[in-house]
């Protein structure tokens, strides 16, 4: 079983939307994904929650947690999304990162835009790997 680990700084919006995307496309036999930050914010932005309820995720039960070693030693991958010098760094863990944009303070519109890419990314992610769910006959 693979754990893939999504960071960013405040765990708020990209990090939570990539890992709960990855959940739903992934085969969860095979890989599943967790999510934190180094800096964890509040709660997950109300922009977020919205933006995933209209592709049918609900991250009403999704809260920032804090990024600690004990996460870090449960995952395979690390994949920071676009926080720069600011990502975290997990010493002897492979690391990938998505340069995507701040969410901070955008509107429903723009954080659409970074949904959709993230979606794609993890898409790409899960059938490289060969983690995608199998298809019902």
């Amino acid at each position: 079983m693979k754990t893939i680990l999504f960071a960013c700084v405040h765990n708020a919006g990209r990090s939570q939307m990539a890992c709960a995307l990855f959940n739903q496309l992934a085969d969860p036999a095979i890989a599943c994904a967790i999510s934190a930050g180094t800096k964890p914010g509040e709660a997950i932005y109300p922009e977020f929650r919205a933006a995933m309820g209209e592709v049918g995720i609900d991250l009403g039960s999704a809260a920032p947690r804090l990024l600690t070693q004990e996460i870090a030693q449960r995952a395979s991958l690390l994949i920071t999304l676009g926080c720069g010098e600011a990502c975290p760094v997990v010493p002897g863990l492979r690391r990938d990162d998505w340069p995507l944009a701040d969410p901070m303070g955008q509107s429903l519109a723009v954080v659409r835009t970074i949904r959709d890419a993230v979606r794609e990314r993890v898409q790409q992610l899960v059938e490289r790997e060969g983690w995608a769910r199998k298809k019902a006959p």
